[in-house]
């Protein structure tokens, strides 16, 4: 059993030798275009979520809904985080083009290793900068519908007159921090499916060039 077990690894190895060996200056322009399209693809997504989330907010920002944000007053608060949010969104698609023009334009492996990580460092800045954001809104709102529509009004003094009003808020928090961590967890989710399986290639072109500087 031993004996064909190193015939075999022999065989194995005469193959290897066999095999033809590309070297660095073949490698690496093949490394650089795979990067270069993995970035562009995360550059051109970015820029699909952003019109598809804005078309949503303009679909449903009729003079219906800007009076129930007035009524909640948060109006102002929610217009406030809605223009921060398209800003900075901007400003990240703006830094996806940049590194993706980087990658075009980089002439040395240790540079586009570190081009690398600064656009998986981007993305994941990206993705905790919309989880903040959604809990930021996802606060906002609850204390409008709670403090100020009627139906969140009825439930409040209900709980007042039954004496239970820090019971009541307690379960409140417990609640809304339940479903504000389940949909987060979903949004994570999204972005890891999204986002995750592009960040996984760039890893591995990171790995190889990192082997090839070694």
């Amino acid at each position: 059993m031993l004996d064909e077990l190193e015939l075999l690894k022999k065989d194995w190895q005469k193959r290897e030798a066999n095999l033809p060996k590309l070297s660095y200056e073949e490698i690496y322009p093949m490394i650089k275009k795979k990067s270069s399209s993995i970035v562009k693809w995360i550059f051109y997504i970015s820029i699909i979520e952003f019109v598809f989330w804005a078309g949503i907010n303009i679909v449903f920002s009729g003079p219906e809904t800007m009076e129930e944000l007035k009524a909640m007053h948060i109006y102002k608060v929610v217009m406030g985080i809605n223009i921060i949010n398209y800003a900075i969104i901007l400003y990240f698609i703006y830094k996806f083009y940049i590194n993706y023009k980087k990658i075009s334009f980089t002439d040395s492996s240790r540079n586009l290793m570190k081009t690398i990580l600064k656009v998986k460092r981007t993305v994941t800045q990206y993705v905790w900068f919309n989880l903040i954001i959604f809990t930021i809104s996802a606060i906002i709102y609850a204390y409008g519908v709670l403090l100020y529509t009627p139906e969140g009004l009825e439930i409040v003094e209900t709980a007042a007159q039954d004496g239970n009003t820090a019971a009541f808020w307690g379960m409140i928090i417990i609640t809304s921090i339940a479903i504000t961590a389940v949909v987060l967890f979903i949004i994570w989710l999204f972005y890891k499916l999204l986002y995750g399986i592009l960040l996984k290639k760039l890893r591995k072109n990171y790995n190889e060039l990192k082997r090839l500087e070694v």
